[in-house]
């Protein structure tokens, strides 16, 4: 009697134990078929709003952008700034004078009227004088010619004299030596302004 009863309760349980189990697995497969079905509805509302949000941050972007930009513009448009004179320049490029010598009278006639500066390089003893003197009297050309203004109502502005290549010579000495001898060149460059009444 004891041996059949444990037999019955044997057989029950794993009969009772394949119910349980048929039973819960519908209901997980039922309930991860929902949180499926949730999860899928939440991305693609998610990936809708995604673009909606970063399209409206660049428009956003752009507003404020243009907002900073026009404000500067219109303080940009209010204050009228006075009339800026033109600069009339020339240059003289490799002219056959070293470049120290050169300086000597470009510091002499920096800052100077034009007729000033004309009578002090016509009658310098110095060598230099007579290309600075050739380069601002075709600045003063430029000015009439280009810019419509009076030549003789000019002010040198600046004058900068430059080095340019130099040029190696040698000179035959005693006992078959040679020594060398460089003729430096210079670029000098004028830029002249009109004189404020």
């Amino acid at each position: 009697m004891a041996d059949e009863k444990k037999d019955k309760k044997a057989a029950k349980k794993p009969a009772a134990k394949k119910e349980a189990k048929a039973k819960k697995a519908p209901a997980k497969k039922a309930a991860a078929k929902k949180s499926g079905e949730k999860k899928a509805a939440k991305k693609p509302a998610a990936k809708k709003e995604a673009p909606a949000k970063g399209k409206e941050k660049k428009a956003e972007t752009k507003k404020a952008s243009k907002a900073k930009k026009e404000p500067a513009k219109k303080a940009a448009a209010k204050p009228k700034k006075a009339a800026v004179p033109p600069v009339v320049k020339a240059k003289a490029r490799y002219v056959r004078v070293a470049p120290r010598k050169a300086r000597l009278i470009a510091d002499q006639v920096r800052g100077m009227h034009i007729e000033s500066a004309r009578a002090l390089l016509q009658f310098s003893p110095r060598g230099a004088a007579h290309p600075i003197h050739k380069l601002i009297n075709s600045a003063a050309a430029n000015a009439e010619n280009n810019h419509d203004l009076v030549a003789d109502e000019m002010r040198i502005a600046s004058i900068t004299v430059d080095e340019g290549p130099t040029l190696r010579r040698f000179r035959p000495r005693a006992m078959g030596r040679a020594t060398p001898i460089n003729k430096r060149t210079s670029h000098i460059a004028v830029a002249l302004i009109p004189v404020e009444d």
